[in-house]
């Protein structure tokens, strides 16, 4: 007897141990006794329901091979709902087909055990009647583990040989579109938008939970986009804004008929929407989609499977031009409402210039960076490291005064709201148009014309920094021989010299900028090949002459008689806007009031000479 008992304990242990072992992909214990999945269900009677259906579909065999599932498993409560509530006497009247469609979405392949779930989608083995893929199951760990939000798990992590069970208090039906924002808690103000939105004509809880006008795409804006529009119309509430409008606005976030996965979209893209105006997809830089303000709205969960559609998350709420013309957003608007531009709408209300450009009464154009535009410009800073007031004008170096299309700009100048240390002389922004449309040479336009209501916005690709009189010069195509000049080896560090800010001498800078034609006219008159022909020691002089230091001359500053100039004196007569060297030589100023942020600079046709 004592032998019997020896070896009766000898082989417990010999099972407990083997029992603990790991199995060979994720390094879980695994029982290893022999019982599969579903033999925990046929020995259990409390899931003698479930084992009962898992016979009657002929699913019995599957989870009772080596293939590994997470099953969640609705014990015989759960099931005696289940049939109450959607009126079957008994599990023989559900049909075999619907009744193996919701036992598959209790299953998930692969091992899951409750420490492995997180919140987010997984899919699981049932597929749906719009499309043939896979269901989504969104599972949420904030309190527990609920499954779809009707689901929760009672009792997690009865391991066997092929997977894992999780008890669960319910059975897990067919999701649909309206299931699956009812059960998000990121979606709770859409779904609050729905209800707010539906009338004696149209309810759209119950459009998106039925087959009519199914299936459905849906682009699911989340609850931050939702407070973001909410913040640029300045209401507090869904319920401020006029039920016509938003039913306007969530019609335009449907595809009625179209079961659109993301594998399905494709780079500039159209769909017509519920509403009956277009979106466009873009899938340049991740997938984003183009409404009729033509600022991008991002993807950020795809392919959520529904059994009659698919949703889409998105980070902002999409506008179609019947709504814009309801609500026709402010240049502010559209920062705070476009994703992408979220930097720019925070660095508005740092400098509180998210007030100015919120004004419906003015007109302005805006050049608005881009976050990665920032970010590049930041350097790893943040914007709260820059002084306001610095801040406040880089800022204001992206604006102009009234409406500027693309169409209505060319090669030039213009002056933006930044000012030259603090006096009322607005800096010059340099426009280029000659191959796309770029900015001080530095920044390109990226998205134009996009319309608000007290203007127009351009989406650019990098941040226009305060220029200073060297960023004319390199900008302008017009001054690439003096660019030349200034940078020839044996020259001094002009560049240093004229980017040098203000408040630090020598600046600022009043500079007479020689046109490239008038440096071809120089070589033919001095009979040189080129610039590098010109004596080191002469080119100096000659650019030394053109400078006048610590003074911001502007063309209405200008008083005739002599100059003073890093070279020496010239003659400057206001009246007819000329400048006289040593040698009598005229040169016609005919550009003014390129304002930097360090000076100013004036073009002129004739290069100023030394004495010779």
């Amino acid at each position: 007897m004592k032998n019997l008992v020896k070896i009766t304990l000898v082989a417990f242990l010999m099972l407990v141990f083997t029992s603990c072992s790991k199995d060979d992909d994720g390094g879980r214990p695994l029982p290893n006794d022999g019982t599969t999945i579903a033999d925990f269900v046929a020995s259990n009677e409390d899931y003698s329901s479930l084992a009962a259906a898992l016979e009657a579909t002929g699913l019995t065999a599957t989870l009772d091979g080596e293939t590994e599932y997470t099953v969640f498993a609705p014990n015989n409560t759960a099931f005696s709902a289940f049939l109450s509530d959607n009126g079957f006497a008994n599990l023989s009247d559900v049909p075999v087909e619907v009744l193996t469609k919701i036992l598959l979405n209790h299953v998930v392949t692969g091992v899951n055990t409750s420490g492995e779930l997180s919140t987010g989608y997984i899919t699981s083995l049932s597929v749906g009647d719009s499309a043939p893929e896979n269901l989504s199951l969104f599972i949420n760990t904030s309190s527990g583990v609920v499954v779809n939000g009707t689901s929760t798990v009672t009792q997690a992590d009865i391991l066997r040989d092929n997977g894992v069970i999780h008890a669960v208090n319910s059975v897990i039906g067919i999701p649909n579109v309206t299931t699956q924002a009812l059960a998000n808690p990121e979606f709770s103000i859409l779904v609050d938008a729905l209800i707010a939105a539906s009338d004696s004509n149209i309810n759209y809880v119950e459009l998106l939970s039925g087959n009519a006008a199914s299936p459905f795409t849906v682009f699911a804006p989340t609850n931050d986009a939702f407070a973001s529009l909410l913040t640029v119309l300045g209401l507090n509430s869904l319920n401020d804004i006029p039920q016509e409008l938003l039913q306007i606005v969530l019609n335009y976030h449907v595809i009625a008929g179209a079961n659109v996965r993301a594998e399905n979209l494709t780079n500039g893209q159209t769909a017509t929407t519920f509403q009956g105006e277009n979106i466009t997809f873009d899938l340049t830089g991740g997938a984003k989609i183009i409404d009729a303000t033509g600022a991008p709205s991002n993807i950020i969960v795809t392919n959520v499977q529904t059994n009659n559609g698919v949703v889409h998350a998105i980070d902002k709420v999409l506008l179609p031009q019947e709504a814009i013309d309801i609500v026709d957003p402010t240049i502010t608007g559209l920062a705070m409402m476009t994703p992408d531009l979220s930097v720019l709408a925070e660095a508005l209300q740092i400098t509180g210039l998210d007030t100015v450009l919120n004004d419906r009464n003015a007109e302005f154009t805006v050049f608005a960076p881009t976050n990665a535009a920032f970010e590049t410009f930041l350097n790893g800073a943040s914007l709260n490291d820059i002084p306001v007031s610095a801040l406040t004008q880089v800022i204001l170096n992206h604006a102009l005064t009234g409406i500027a299309f693309s169409t209505d700009l060319t090669t030039s100048y213009t002056t933006t709201l930044a000012t030259f240390n603090n006096t009322e002389n607005n800096l010059s922004l340099y426009i280029n148009t000659d191959s796309g449309f770029t900015l001080n040479g530095i920044s390109s336009v990226t998205t134009a014309d996009i319309l608000a209501a007290n203007g127009v916005v351009h989406i650019v690709d990098a941040v226009i920094d305060l220029p200073t009189v060297v960023t004319f010069a390199v900008a302008d195509p017009t001054f690439s021989n003096l660019v030349a000049a200034l940078t020839r080896p044996d020259q001094p560090d002009y560049l240093g010299t004229l980017t040098t800010s203000v408040g630090t001498s020598p600046a600022p800078f009043t500079v007479f900028a020689p046109t490239n034609a008038a440096f071809s006219d120089l070589l033919v008159e001095l009979g040189f090949g080129s610039l590098g022909d010109i004596p080191g020691p002469t080119l100096t002089a000659t650019l030394n002459l053109h400078v006048i230091a610590e003074a911001n001359v502007r063309a209405e500053d200008l008083v005739t008689g002599p100059v003073t100039t890093l070279g020496g004196v010239i003659n400057i007569n206001a009246g007819n806007a000329t400048i006289t060297d040593a040698n009598g030589r005229v040169s016609n100023i005919i550009v003014v009031n390129v304002q930097a942020a360090n000076g100013v600079v004036h073009a002129i046709d004739k290069v100023i000479l030394p004495e010779l």
